[in-house]
């Protein structure tokens, strides 16, 4: 992590767009030294303006320990699976799901440093599509409004605001943005937590009406504060042809102003994130695929948590006073080059 946030206007492109088709295989592990001295030691935001317990539990994109809204928010769902795979003794997902035995281990190319970028968008938007299911109520503002905003010429339906969009939607429309900008798995994991954080802070709800106007936020801020190339809003009109630069940058402003400018991600706090993701998508059937594990798979692995554990060792000083960021998270370049 490491872009700056900024509204870009500039009317040329980003340097994100002309990078190789290719997803980048690196990111960063970066610490700051830590000295033994007690000399003059500036507080970190996160540290200055802790909230008392009851907003700890209320804020799980700032709290490691509070749990996600998201998955709160499908649990009534996924009883309901459940007492229907009772009822019919059988799920035909289990029919077809892979299971390690002592002769064969089954895993997933997907780790908390390396996800895999098309799970985890189905991931995302399954998790934004029960966040709109399940609301309590139609909270918004009208920055976010599609009505008031629209993002393409078309007409906006009359029941734009009462009709609930299906996951495959949301999943397109994530997918689109992601494939188009290059964005990584990562960033749509951050994605998740600003939007979660917007939520709480503003005290707003995801709706028809406005879904697609906070998710393209989330994902704007995300990529900027994620990848150190960020994609220029310029660029996202490029992708949303009918959308205006001035738009772009109002809501951007907006969004920001609304987070109250706190976009740290603590480790901790992404890696929740990552395992409940993980977890929605076995509680809705949407299994990663699983391939056995080979040797060489095996010896990849175990060079990987050497160096992570090494990595790890590292950060784990006592002095260490700066709360860690994700970025402390995604592994060193040597793990990613060993994937490679």
């Amino acid at each position: 992590m490491g872009g700056s946030v900024s509204c870009c206007i500039s009317p040329g492109e980003s340097p994100k767009i002309h990078r190789r088709d290719v997803e980048l295989e690196e990111c960063p592990f970066t610490a700051e030294d830590v000295s033994e001295d007690t000399g003059t030691y500036l507080q970190h935001i996160s540290d200055r303006e802790l909230p008392d317990e009851l907003a700890q539990e209320a804020n799980p994109s700032d709290h490691a320990k509070a749990s996600t809204l998201f998955l709160n928010k499908s649990q009534t769902d996924v009883r309901e699976k459940r007492k229907s795979t009772y009822t019919n003794h059988m799920s035909p997902a289990l029919l077809t799901k892979k299971y390690s035995s002592c002769s064969t281990i089954f895993l997933d190319d997907s780790t908390v440093s390396q996800p895999n970028l098309k799970n985890n968008i189905k991931c995302v938007a399954l998790a934004i599509y029960y966040h709109i299911k399940n609301r309590d109520s139609n909270r918004s503002l009208e920055i976010f409004d599609e009505k008031k905003h629209p993002l393409s010429r078309e007409k906006v339906a009359d029941d734009y605001s009462v009709v609930d969009p299906e996951h495959r939607l949301i999943y397109r429309f994530i997918r689109t943005l992601f494939g188009s900008a290059q964005l990584t798995a990562e960033c749509a994991i951050v994605t998740l937590v600003y939007l979660e954080r917007l939520l709480t802070y503003a005290e707003i709800d995801i709706c028809p009406c406005n879904w697609k106007r906070i998710v393209l936020g989330a994902i704007l801020l995300a990529s900027k504060v994620w990848d150190d190339q960020a994609v220029w809003n310029v660029d996202y009109c490029q992708i949303l042809k009918d959308i205006a630069v001035d738009d772009m940058n109002d809501m951007e402003r907006q969004f920001l102003e609304l987070l109250q400018f706190n976009i740290n991600v603590p480790a901790s706090v992404y890696a929740k994130y990552y395992f409940d993701l993980r977890s929605l998508a076995d509680d809705n059937n949407l299994g990663f695929p699983l391939e056995p594990l080979s040797n060489k798979r095996a010896q990849k692995l175990e060079a990987i948590s050497r160096l992570c554990e090494d990595g790890y060792k590292y950060l784990n000083k006592s002095t260490l006073k700066r709360s860690l960021s994700a970025d402390n998270l995604v592994g060193t370049k040597n793990s990613k080059a060993v994937l490679s």
